[in-house]
């Protein structure tokens, strides 16, 4: 009896693991199918020049001729190699992490592999064309974490735009990007994104490198977990040059910026930037 019962056990675990496994690959098959979307994105034709900024405010120059070198062809996507850690919560323990992301003007696609050993998720975290997703596996197997609905899709947008430093081309002015100077050192970006207005602050020094940003992002880090628009941004210690563009290497981003509430809890160094 104990026999027929384990193996009928044995059969039905092989069954949930097939289940599992077609759902996998059929998720899987989504996200890829929106990285190529997203990978093959025509870049704009153009090359940067400094006639292309030279009615904007002087610290907006300075911004866009340090990031952009002149000559330099106008990218509608970037693909990023990066790793470092996150934490779940301020008295949580920091998780290693490593994560490819396509960043693009019509979206974003960030793939990911966070932890270790029996821990170990796999997943995507995903915006275009309206649709924004979070999906995140055990294994590569077992679902963990699957946000599908319109506030996911919200703060997915403000993701995508949030992260527009790393493509820059994206925010010239002759993308639709109003600019404007607060003061010497502090400019802001407005644009609307599918139908979503965001206004980026970015901190920059003397020689026009990015210091800090923040923008106000939909996201539920509240204490009844309900959705409304948070602070949201990082810190870039640390840049370097890739094809003509020089962007954050280092990202150190959370909740809450500029508020004694900030909570930290993404860490990433890019180790590589191919930009098409």
């Amino acid at each position: 009896m104990v026999t027929k019962v384990i193996s009928v056990l044995g059969i039905l675990f092989v069954i949930l693991l097939g289940v599992l496994g077609i759902i996998q690959a059929k998720s899987n098959a989504e996200v890829m199918q929106v990285w190529h979307i997203l990978k093959t994105e025509a870049p704009f034709g153009e090359r940067f020049s400094p006639e292309m900024i030279a009615n904007q405010p002087e610290p907006v120059q300075r911004y866009f001729l340090h990031a952009i070198a002149p000559g330099t062809p106008i990218a509608g996507s970037v693909h990023l190699k990066m790793q470092g850690s996150f934490r779940l919560a301020p008295d949580k323990d920091w998780i290693p992490m490593q994560a490819e992301e396509i960043l693009a003007t019509r979206g974003f696609v960030w793939k990911a592999t966070a932890g270790q050993g029996i821990m170990q998720m796999r997943g995507a975290d995903y915006y275009t064309r309206g649709d924004g997703q979070m999906r995140f596996s055990l294994w590569g197997l077992i679902p963990v974490v699957t946000a599908h609905n319109p506030d996911v899709t919200r703060s997915a947008i403000g993701r995508w735009i949030g992260e527009y430093f790393w493509l820059p081309s994206a925010l010239l002015p002759q993308q639709g990007v109003s600019w404007k100077a607060i003061d010497d050192h502090t400019i802001q970006a407005s644009l609307k994104a599918d139908g979503e207005a965001i206004t980026l602050t970015y901190v920059i020094d003397q020689q026009g490198k990015l210091l800090r940003s923040s923008f106000d992002r939909w996201g539920n880090q509240t204490e009844d977990g309900h959705y409304t628009k948070i602070p949201f941004g990082g810190e870039y210690p640390a840049e370097q040059t890739f094809g003509g563009y020089t962007i954050p290497s280092q990202v150190n981003a959370g909740w809450r910026i500029g508020t004694d509430r900030y909570f930290e809890f993404f860490r990433m160094t890019v180790k590589q930037a191919t930009f098409q």
